[in-house]
C-alpha cells in the first residue's frame, strides 16, 4: 500500500485566545515578548477521541497584500525573523484524548537583539495515523497495489520579539460599498500600516441613518497586517437590518487594537458617505 500525505497548512490568525483545529485547542492564539518577560507557556490540549502526537518547529510566513500567507525561507526587505531567538521545549507531544500538555517558549540570546520587531511561527504538524481509526492492523496483500490519501493537519501560531520605542500608524482608505439589489452588502478598504510594529485589531463597521440612529452592521476580530507589508485589502459582508437602507446615510468605520484594557480607543477611523 502506498500512503500519500495531504498536508493542510493553517495560518493560526484568528481573534480568540483558544483555538481548536483537527481536535488540537492553543491557548493562547498568539506569543508576544514585548517586556521583561523571557518564558511564555502554551496550553495544548486533545479534544478528539483518539491519541495524537504533533511535531512542533517554528516556520518563516509572509503576508501578501490580499491578506493571503506563504511559507518563506528568506526574509523579506525590512523582514526581521524571531526563530534565531526562540527555545521550544517539547519539541513533539502526544496527547491522549482529553489530555492537555504545556510547551513553553523562551526567549534566547536577548543581548543580539536590535531595535524592531521579529516575527516567526511555531508550527504545529499532527503526526497522521496511517490505519483507520478504529480499525485493527491487516495483513499487507503483496499481489495488489492500492493508495490511500492522508490528510496532515498543520497549524501555526505568531511569536513576536519587540523591542525598541515603537512607531506604528494606521489608516483606512481606498473604501467602497457595493449594495446590489438582491444580494448582501460588502464593505471593501485597505488597512494601510506604516511604522516599526504589526498591528493587530478589530474592524467595526456602524451604520448612522439621515436622523443619526447608529446601528452596528459587521464586525471583525483579528485583523494582522504583520511588517514588513505596508497594507492589506480586505473586504466584508454588513448585515441587513430592519430600517437600513444602504443608499442613504453614511458608514462609520474604525479599527481598534486587541488590548487588556477595558475599553481601547481606535487607532484609524474613517466615514463613508453614502448615496
Amino acid at each position: 500500500m502506498r500512503i500519500i500525505h495531504l498536508l493542510k497548512f493553517i495560518p493560526l490568525l484568528l481573534p480568540f485566545n483558544t483555538f481548536a483545529q483537527g481536535n488540537l485547542l492553543i491557548t493562547p492564539m498568539r506569543v508576544i515578548f514585548d517586556g521583561q518577560k523571557k518564558i511564555q507557556e502554551l496550553n495544548l490540549a486533545n479534544t478528539g477521541q483518539d491519541t495524537a502526537r504533533y511535531l512542533i518547529s517554528v516556520i518563516e510566513i509572509r503576508m501578501n497584500n490580499n491578506g493571503t500567507f506563504e511559507k518563506i525561507t528568506e526574509p523579506d526587505s525590512g523582514q526581521l525573523f524571531a526563530s534565531g531567538f526562540l527555545r521550544l521545549f517539547p519539541r513533539s507531544v502526544t496527547l491522549a484524548p482529553g489530555e492537555a500538555q504545556l510547551v513553553k517558549v523562551q526567549l534566547v540570546k536577548t543581548g543580539q537583539l536590535q531595535p524592531g520587531e521579529y516575527r516567526s511561527h511555531i508550527y504545529f504538524r499532527a503526526v497522521p495515523d496511517t490505519r483507520i481509526q478504529g480499525e485493527a492492523p491487516k495483513l499487507k496483500d503483496s499481489t495488489s497495489i492500492s493508495v490511500t490519501l492522508t490528510p496532515v493537519f498543520g497549524i501555526s501560531i505568531p511569536v513576536i520579539i519587540r523591542t525598541g520605542t515603537p512607531d506604528i500608524k494606521v489608516n483606512l482608505t481606498d473604501v467602497a460599498l457595493d449594495a446590489p439589489e438582491n444580494a448582501p452588502a460588502s464593505l471593501k478598504m485597505v488597512v494601510r500600516r506604516s511604522g516599526n510594529h504589526s498591528v493587530y485589531g478589530d474592524i467595526n463597521v456602524e451604520y448612522v441613518s439621515e436622523k443619526g440612529k447608529i446601528t452596528n452592521v459587521a464586525n471583525v476580530r483579528g485583523l494582522a497586517v504583520y511588517t514588513p507589508t505596508s497594507f492589506r485589502q480586505f473586504h466584508m459582508e454588513l448585515d441587513k437590518k430592519p430600517g437600513i437602507d444602504y443608499h442613504n446615510g453614511k458608514l462609520r468605520i474604525s479599527y481598534t487594537p486587541q488590548s487588556k484594557d477595558a475599553a481601547p480607543e481606535p487607532i484609524a477611523q474613517t466615514e463613508l458617505q453614502l448615496h
